[in-house]
């Protein structure tokens, strides 16, 4: 997924290796934790080599360049014409790995570039795997009430309301979609607006 981003982001502008990952940042919110700079270059060697992006030099500057990247900073990447195709394509998949924590993410940042049916089409299995997981805990919790601690059944059933507000949260932004109007992030109370930008919305922290 991190390849969707980095395409993404190197077709709005070039960048060199600092200034991109302080971006991904900004763009995937909680998903980057896992971006580090060992995650980052091996990624972009891979699109060079592929082809979808390209490096050129220059000055590094030294007033962002953090320590131990000086030479790093000097090389600026760019996507290729092959690498907007490979974007293109990326973008237009909802398979069922769009639908997980950091996949639905990855994609919901980039749903402004994306077609309607398929902001549809993710939006749709991304509530069916959350109602799945609902009703997962739900099981959980009407077998397990007498056999866990109250301290135990109290974050369970915090995890149980986070995923029942996530699944309001979707159904609003499908009921949207269907109706071609665009969800409104600007009403949103300044806790929640930054939720609504992905990776998922705050309420479930159920990653691995």
């Amino acid at each position: 997924m991190i390849e969707l981003a980095i395409l993404g982001l190197l077709q709005e502008t070039p960048m060199h290796g600092y200034e991109l990952r302080k971006e991904l940042a900004t763009k995937l919110g909680t998903i980057r934790a896992a971006i580090s700079y060992g995650t980052l270059y091996p990624t972009l060697k891979r699109l060079q080599t592929a082809g979808w992006i390209t490096e050129t030099a220059t000055e590094a500057d030294q007033t962002i360049v953090p320590p131990m990247t000086s030479k790093r900073g000097r090389v600026v990447y760019k996507i290729t014409a092959e690498g907007k195709e490979r974007f293109a394509d990326l973008l237009a998949q909802a398979g069922p790995e769009t639908y997980d924590d950091a996949g639905f993410g990855v994609h919901f940042a980039f749903f402004a570039r994306t077609d309607r049916a398929t902001r549809l089409r993710i939006l749709e299995g991304r509530r069916r795997r959350i109602e799945e997981r609902r009703e997962g805990l739900r099981d959980v919790l009407s077998r397990a009430n007498d056999r866990i601690d109250a301290y135990t059944l109290e974050l369970q059933r915090h995890g149980l309301e986070a995923y029942e507000r996530e699944v309001r949260w979707l159904e609003e932004l499908i009921t949207n979609e269907r109706s071609g109007r665009a969800p409104d992030f600007r009403d949103f109370p300044a806790d929640q607006a930054g939720d609504a930008s992905p990776e998922t919305p705050r309420p479930h922290q159920d990653r691995p």
